[in-house]
């Protein structure tokens, strides 16, 4: 099956070819690092990770660039709340944003630009649509995108546009703005009391980028005026990424990006996140209940990322019951060592891995990819309790749930048993051979001694670390 995915722009499934074989260019929105983000946003961040994953075990270079917006409206409101530089309070959550995302085993983009980098790629874009007269400088000194100039307008979000209302009416200055309220929008701002010290010399005075024109020029300078790939959730499709379009394609008069991919709400509880409520939870604030961060990563991917995703402590729950029973499998593979090898085993891996790729060619669809690695692991587990596997069969599962998880990410890090616990647990399972019930559980206590706990199957013990 070729590999397909739902474009945005298209509004369809569509076969996935990169512009260049065998290299991806992907952007992927990243934070505004005025907070610590919730775990919503952290929905999108694993689908991103996922999707770049599965790019590679398809073969593909993948270059991922995801920004880092440290300017814009909230983080200037709230450095001045707290009395501290731009600089320093955004380098705050710049920290701890990339403390969750290794927590949450999100593998690392190519690049991380900040838009406080990139003012110079900014304002020759800006400079540019001027020129083409796709911009203009109004009389309250900030420069604007006139979309009426942008025939395909609205085509992303596919937003009427004929409400447009001519003049100053029809300007936004502020970085976001309602959804289905198609406006100019501010390319730059021009520099208030209110902004501090926050400013930048440009063409048209002192100021600073709107949140649109940001994404643009990153994504242009790390990634060409064309590119394969671009994401983020579905809110970010009005206005961010349709302003993002206008203003690039109206700068290079090429298409921008080929395939738009965006996922869809988190809910908690059923209900829009909302503080108001008591459902408002970042990262932090979850694991600060004793929630394995593995056991989030495999909820927030657990539904396929176009469906709408129900965040509840109970699900949660569930979701380290399912990684459990896929630990415990891995762990039953690790120390397998009886049995006769069974040819049948070649075909349930091939079966189950082919199920996999189907699900994931198929537009992600990570449930039932999820679906074909528990039958896997139900049809071995009855195996190796009867003792019809040999241990290079039991490899050979291990070798492909591996292989699975290059995309899933939900194993935890292997970790080698101490020489010294296998030899107790090689003596105690020759003890309870013998009957010898006594030596065996004074065997169990060493073993708990050195942080370890022994736990006898059909297909053998099972060693874990307490």
């Amino acid at each position: 099956m070729a590999l397909r995915f739902y474009n945005t722009l298209k509004r369809r499934l569509q076969k996935f070819k990169p512009i260049r074989e065998c290299f991806v260019g992907l952007y992927t929105c990243g934070p505004t690092v005025y907070n610590f983000p919730h775990i919503g946003n952290y929905r999108a961040y694993v689908f991103e990770d996922i999707l770049k994953r599965y790019l590679e075990y398809k073969s593909f270079e993948v270059k991922q660039v995801m920004n880092i917006t440290d300017v814009d409206d909230k983080t200037i409101r709230d450095s001045q709340k707290e009395g501290v530089s731009l600089k320093e309070f955004t380098e705050r959550y710049t920290k701890a944003f990339f403390e969750d995302l290794k927590i949450l085993n999100i593998r690392p983009a190519s690049v991380y630009p900040k838009a406080t980098e990139h003012m110079k790629e900014m304002i020759e874009i800006i400079e540019a649509l001027l020129k083409k007269k796709r911009a203009y400088k109004s009389d309250d000194g900030c420069v604007y995108y006139e979309i009426s100039k942008f025939k395909k307008y609205g085509q992303l979000a596919n937003i009427d546009v004929s409400r447009l209302q001519a003049g100053a009416s029809g300007r936004v200055q502020k970085d976001e703005y309602e959804k289905d309220n198609p406006s100019d929008f501010a390319l730059w701002k021009t520099w208030t009391q209110e902004d501090g010290d926050i400013k930048w010399d440009s063409p048209w005075g002192a100021g600073r980028p709107g949140w649109h024109i940001e994404c643009s020029a990153m994504s242009r300078k790390y990634l060409g005026d064309q590119f394969d790939m671009h994401t983020g959730g579905v809110d970010n499709i009005f206005p961010h990424h349709q302003n993002e379009i206008a203003q690039t394609e109206g700068f290079t008069g090429k298409r921008f990006v080929n395939f738009w991919l965006h996922c869809d709400h988190l809910l908690v509880d059923g209900q829009k996140m909302s503080k108001s409520l008591g459902n408002f939870y970042t990262l932090r604030d979850v694991l600060a209940k004793s929630h394995h961060p593995l056991a989030v990563r495999y909820l927030l991917l657990s539904v396929q990322y176009r469906q709408k995703l129900n965040f509840t402590f109970e699900s949660l729950g569930a979701a380290r019951a399912a990684l459990d029973r896929i630990w415990d499998f891995v762990r039953k593979l690790e120390t397998y060592m009886e049995g006769v090898d069974n040819p049948k085993l070649d075909k349930l891996i091939a079966t189950a891995q082919k199920k996999f790729e189907k699900s994931m060619d198929g537009d992600l669809e990570t449930s039932n990819a999820l679906a074909a690695i528990f039958d896997l692991i139900t049809k071995v587990n009855k195996l190796m309790m009867k003792k019809k596997m040999s241990q290079q069969n039991a490899q050979a599962v291990l070798s492909v749930i591996r292989k699975f998880d290059k995309v899933l990410g939900v194993l935890k890090e292997e970790e080698k048993i101490p020489e010294s616990v296998q030899k107790l647990v090689q003596e105690r399972l020759a003890a309870r051979q013998q009957q010898n019930w006594e030596l065996g559980d004074k065997l169990r206590e060493q073993i708990k001694q050195q942080g370890y706990a022994v736990e006898d199957t059909p297909a053998g013990p099972v060693i874990k670390k307490i």
